[in-house]
């Protein structure tokens, strides 16, 4: 298996900001699959890269509501 680098900064920004993977893929290239097929060796493609990239640097939370 290839380790890709940039894996490591979604890994770290699907953490921090409490998302799924399958969430993070869809929200990002409208792909639920995209980190699952990435561990698995998928090829990333400059201009998804550069998809993903845009969506974590422009992504804002929705506001919480919390119970109480």
């Amino acid at each position: 298996m290839v380790h890709i680098p940039f894996l490591d900064e979604i890994d770290a920004f699907v953490r921090i900001n409490q998302l799924s993977e399958s969430a993070f893929g869809r929200l990002a290239v409208n792909d639920w699959k995209l980190i699952r097929q990435l561990r698995a060796g998928r090829r990333l493609w400059p201009d998804t890269e550069g998809r993903v990239r845009t969506f974590m640097v422009t992504y804002r939370p929705k506001a919480r509501v919390e119970a109480g």
